[in-house]
């Protein structure tokens, strides 16, 4: 494998497997940032600190290179940057918003943005920032990091992720990714997963040897019959918008199967974007073979 292929495999691993930051209460959207390009952080609160009725306010700590550009204001709170000196040691570069009053502050059941842009680093890898989250009662301190890896599981307070890809590999987060099992003779089956482009793109392409061919497909009733047909030119992938591709609906079907695909195993699947201003980009997963519990079993057959 070559240095450029293990960066690509290795960012859609992370980006295929990576669900703990979904769980957690400040977080960044889905999807990566390309190394050395402007990215928008938009840092999402959930809910108050614990015991606590609102969210009084939210300080951001800047990884180490990340170039902050600029903060966002919000009405009823008072907006401070710091930004590290020349000479300043590394984690001196903080945003913090406040609120100016009770009234301004955030209610714990509310959700709401904070948000900041800047240029991510010139080398690929994961950026973590910390967010000190201050409340009426207590505060909450999102700061957690993986002393290896980036897998937050079992971290009660992880701090929000960004993982910086490099040139050429897609930003879109792929989630609950699988590839229906196949037996012995069988000549095709699906795939299915969930999509989310930080910025919108359009998967336009999929490859994997162990199929002949592999289609974007869509399922649509005729008369009493669901039958499914090949998607010329796409799906679309609206910027912060998650897109299933589920049996019944939009999905990836793989024909003229080499071999059969026993449960257990796993797929090499190449997915390609093309963003609005036609830059393209791939990413390549493993993809495991095997319906979660309770995926609908859904019958394919294709639209002459």
């Amino acid at each position: 494998m070559t240095t450029s292929t293990a960066l690509r495999t290795i960012a859609a691993c992370v980006l295929l497997t990576g669900t703990a930051a979904a769980l957690a209460h400040v977080t960044l959207p889905l999807g990566g940032a390309t190394a050395g390009s402007d990215y928008r952080a938009v840092f999402r609160v959930g809910h108050a600190c614990k015991d606590a009725g609102a969210t009084t306010g939210i300080g951001v700590r800047l990884p180490v290179g990340f170039m902050l550009a600029n903060a966002e204001p919000r009405a009823g709170w008072k907006l401070d940057v710091q930004r590290a000196a020349a000479n300043a040691a590394p984690g001196e570069a903080e945003v913090r918003w406040t609120a100016e009053s009770p009234q301004n502050a955030l209610p714990g059941k509310e959700r709401a943005e904070f948000v900041l842009s800047g240029k991510a680093p010139a080398a690929p890898g994961p950026l973590w920032f910390k967010v000190l989250q201050t409340c009426d009662v207590g505060s909450t301190d999102w700061a957690q990091v993986p002393a290896s890896g980036t897998s937050t599981d079992g971290m009660a307070a992880p701090a929000a992720r960004l993982m910086v890809v490099a040139a050429g590999v897609a930003t879109v987060d792929v989630r609950d990714a699988y590839v229906r099992q196949s037996v012995a003779g069988q000549s095709g089956t699906g795939a299915f997963m969930k999509l989310t482009s930080p910025s919108g793109s359009r998967l336009v392409g999929i490859s994997t040897p162990a199929a002949g061919v592999a289609e974007v497909h869509e399922m649509k009733m005729e008369g009493d019959t669901m039958k499914m047909r090949a998607v010329p030119g796409g799906v679309d992938l609206p910027a912060g918008q998650t897109v299933e591709l589920k049996p019944g609906g939009y999905h990836v079907m793989l024909m003229d199967l080499k071999a059969a695909l026993p449960k257990g195993i796993s797929v090499p699947v190449t997915l390609r974007f093309e963003d609005a201003k036609g830059a393209k980009t791939s990413l390549e997963l493993k993809l495991p073979v095997g319906a979660p519990e309770g995926a609908p079993a859904t019958p394919m057959q294709h639209m002459h």
